[in-house]
């Protein structure tokens, strides 16, 4: 009986994994005599923003740390990030440009770049940026993150119609730059891992490392709208 069992043709195997946003379905597939045969992934993802490396983003926060090839960032929800400086690193003071030299323990920095997880790769530093006004609405406070504590669920301002989390194409350069300054000046504190154009033209910036807002939306006009 067990001999029988075992020469039975056994059936394909499906499983879908969510990852980072994108549904990726991994197939097995076994020969009748029992046979493991190779693995497909298939990696058809549910959104083509689906995280798959490192993307245009940044922060703001205070410098904590300097050495020579990097500074550490504070934001004001307790957020540490570390910053690579490289050779084509720009700087600015202000509206005057500077050089790494102004980048000192505590002064307050915005930094865009590459970001990966909580190190970004710089490409333009902002010593002592000037604060304006980004959004259409007035923002609620960042909620830090704290570990164990339940994921808040709250709502500002308007988020775009037929909104679909994991929609939408990853932007870089001055685009995702122009995003990324506006979601910060009016939700401080997180640091923005990848600028998601939406289908009617407006921006989702995503935010990590706080508890919220994950999504800031921003307009084609890079006004802040809305943020969950």
């Amino acid at each position: 009986m067990l001999t029988r069992r075992l020469s039975r043709p056994l059936a394909i195997g499906a499983a879908v994994v969510v990852i980072g946003g994108g549904a990726y379905g991994i197939v097995t597939a076994t020969s009748s005599n029992g046979s493991a045969s190779a693995s497909t992934v298939q990696t058809a993802k549910a959104g083509s923003n689906a995280r798959s490396g490192p993307a245009a983003g940044g922060v703001v926060g205070t410098v904590s740390s300097v050495s020579t090839s990097s500074f550490t960032v504070s934001t004001s929800a307790g957020q540490k990030v570390t910053v690579k400086k490289t050779s084509s690193t720009t700087y600015r003071k202000g509206t005057r440009s500077t050089s790494a030299s102004a980048i000192r323990k505590g002064e307050p920095v915005l930094v865009l770049g590459t970001t990966n997880g909580t190190t970004i790769t710089a490409t333009q530093v902002v010593v002592q940026p000037a604060s304006h006004r980004s959004a259409t609405f007035s923002p609620s406070k960042v909620i830090p993150f704290k570990r164990g504590a339940p994921t808040t669920s709250k709502q500002d301002g308007q988020i775009p119609a037929n909104y679909s989390e994991g929609s939408g194409t990853i932007v870089s350069g001055t685009t995702a730059n122009k995003a990324t300054q506006a979601a910060l000046a009016a939700y401080p504190g997180g640091v923005v891992d990848r600028v998601v154009r939406l289908s009617n033209g407006e921006y989702e910036v995503h935010n990590i490392g706080v508890n919220w807002p994950h999504h800031i939306f921003v307009n084609k006009s890079f006004k802040v709208v809305g943020a969950n």
